[in-house]
C-alpha cells in the first residue's frame, strides 16, 4: 500500500505505473471517493465537536426549561451524526478496497512487456550441459529409478499429485540440508514457519485482493499460502523494530500450496507445477533506503546464484519486465536453470523488493536516528523450491546408462554417488 499523500502528488506516475504492470487502475477513481472521505471525515469532526459541546451545555444548565431549550438542537445534530457516520462507513470501505489495488512504482530500470517472455537476460553462469546420447527427460529418469510415483500420487492428491520416494526422497532430504547450511552461513536466521494463515496477512503482503484464485481457502476463513514470506512479515506485523537490528535475515522453511489457477494445460506432467512443494525463502527487513534495498536484492540473489554453482547447474538471471511483477513489487529478478529435456531454461527462483509496500499495510516501523517512526523495507527471494529444482539436478547429471550422478555438494547427505540403478 502507497501512502494516499504520495498518490495524491504523483497520481501521473501511478497512473504509468499500472499501465507498465498491466493492471486495471485508474488513479481518478481513487482520488474521487478520497474527495468523498476526506469532506466527510471533516463534517463528521465537526459534528462530533458540536454534539461535545452541547452535552457539556446540557450538564451545565441550571434548570429544566434551559436543558430542554439544549436538547432538542442537539437531537437534530445527533441525527445528521449518525446519517453520516453510515454514510462514511461505506466510503471508508470503498476506499480501502481501491487502496489496496494501487501498484507500486516499478524501478526505472524494469523494462517495457507484456509477459515473462519479456524478460531481460542479465547474466548466464555455466556452459548448457551436452550429452554424447539422447538425454531422458526428468519424468522418464525418476520414474525408471522409482524415485517418484504420479500415479498413486494422483491416486492420493488428485491432479498433479506426486509421491517422491527411494533415491527421490534422499535427494530431496539432500536438497534442503545444504541449502539451509549454504544460506545459514551467510548470515541467515533459520525459521520453521505456519503454512496456514490468515486472511489479513496476504492482504499485507499484497497477495490479496488480486491473487485470491491461486490460493487455497478453509472453512474457517483461512489460507495456505503460497511462500513462507507471508508468515515471517506476519510475525513482525504491527511492531516497531530497533534500528540497530537492521538488516533483519531469515530463512523460512514452509510447506507451500498453489492452485495453479489459470495454468491449465502448462507444465501439466512431472515435477515443475505442483500444488503442493517445499520451500526456503529469504527474507529481508531493512531500514527505509532506496540503495540499502538495492544493494541487499542483489546480495540475496547472489546467495541464490551461489547456491546453483556450488551445484554446478548452468543458470541465467533474467530482469523480470512490467507485466511480470506483483503488485507490490519494485523490482524482480528470476534466476532460471537449464534444463536439457527443454533445451532451454526453467525458473528456479526469484528475487524481489518492495520497498515500504508490505510494511506499512502491516505495520512494520522502526525509529530512525531523528526519532521518527519509519516503515521498514522488505525483500524477498526463493533460496530454494522443491521438487522443482529436482528436475535441473536429475536432467544435467543423467548418465546414459539412466541413472544420475549425486552433486559434489550434496554426496556427503546422501551418502553414495549414484542414484539408481543402471538397466541390465
Amino acid at each position: 500500500m502507497l501512502d494516499i499523500k504520495f498518490i495524491r502528488e504523483n497520481k501521473e506516475i501511478i497512473d504509468i505505473s499500472a499501465k507498465k504492470k498491466h493492471v486495471d487502475f485508474k488513479v481518478s477513481d481513487l482520488l474521487t471517493v478520497d474527495d468523498k472521505r476526506k469532506k466527510l471525515t471533516a463534517s463528521v469532526e465537526k459534528k462530533r465537536a458540536e454534539q461535545n459541546a452541547m452535552s457539556q451545555k446540557i450538564a451545565q444548565a441550571t434548570s429544566p426549561e434551559e436543558r430542554e431549550s439544549l436538547i432538542s438542537p442537539m437531537k437534530v445534530v445527533k441525527e445528521a451524526l449518525q446519517k453520516e457516520e453510515t454514510e462514511l462507513q461505506g466510503v471508508m470501505k470503498e476506499w480501502q478496497a481501491l487502496m489496496v489495488r494501487v501498484p507500486n512504482v516499478p524501478d526505472i530500470s524494469v523494462p517495457e512487456g507484456e509477459s515473462d517472455a519479456d524478460n531481460v537476460e542479465v547474466r548466464t553462469w555455466g556452459e548448457h550441459t551436452r550429452f554424447t546420447f539422447k538425454p531422458k527427460d526428468h519424468v522418464e529418469l525418476m520414474e525408471a529409478n522409482d524415485m517418484v510415483d504420479f500415479e498413486r500420487g494422483t491416486k492420493v492428491a488428485g491432479f498433479r499429485g506426486y509421491i517422491l520416494k527411494n533415491d527421490g526422497a534422499l535427494l530431496d532430504f539432500a536438497v534442503w540440508q545444504f541449502v539451509l547450511e549454504h544460506f545459514t552461513k551467510r548470515g541467515l536466521k533459520p525459521m520453521i514457519v505456519p503454512s496456514l494463515v490468515k486472511k489479513e496477512l496476504l492482504l499485507g503482503t499484497g497477495y490479496l485482493p488480486q491473487g485470491e484464485e491461486d490460493l487455497y481457502k478453509t472453512q474457517d476463513d483461512m489460507y495456505l499460502a503460497g511462500t513462507g514470506e507471508v508468515a515471517v512479515m506476519g510475525y513482525f506485523g504491527g511492531e516497531v523494530l530497533d534500528k540497530k537490528d537492521l538488516p533483519i535475515k531469515y530463512l523460512a522453511f514452509s510447506p507451500c500450496f498453489r492452485r495453479e489457477a489459470g495454468s491449465h494445460g502448462k507444465d501439466v506432467k512431472g515435477i515443475y507445477r505442483v500444488h503442493e512443494f517445499m520451500k526456503f525463502e529469504q527474507l529481508v527487513l531493512c531500514e527505509a533506503s532506496h540503495e540499502e534495498s538495492v544493494k541487499l536484492h542483489e546480495e540475496i540473489t547472489l546467495n541464490a546464484e551461489e547456491m546453483m554453482q556450488a551445484l554446478n547447474i548452468p543458470h541465467r538471471v533474467v530482469l523480470n519486465c512490467g507485466a511480470d511483477l506483483g503488485l507490490g513489487q519494485v523490482k524482480k529478478y528470476d534466476i532460471e536453470a537449464w534444463t536439457p529435456s527443454k533445451d532451454g531454461y526453467g525458473e528456479t527462483h526469484s528475487a524481489s523488493y518492495f520497498h515500504d509496500f508490505q510494511t506499512r499495510r502491516l505495520n512494520i516501523r522502526y525509529r530512525d536516528e531523528d526519532g521518527k517512526m519509519r516503515f521498514v523495507h522488505s525483500l524477498n527471494n526463493t533460496a530454494t523450491a522443491t521438487p522443482r529444482l529436482l528436475i535441473s539436478i536429475v536432467e544435467n547429471y543423467q548418465n546414459e546408462d539412466g541413472t544420475i550422478r549425486v552433486p559434489e555438494v550434496l554426496k556427503k547427505y546422501i551418502g553414495k554417488d549414484i542414484l539408481g540403478k543402471p538397466k541390465a
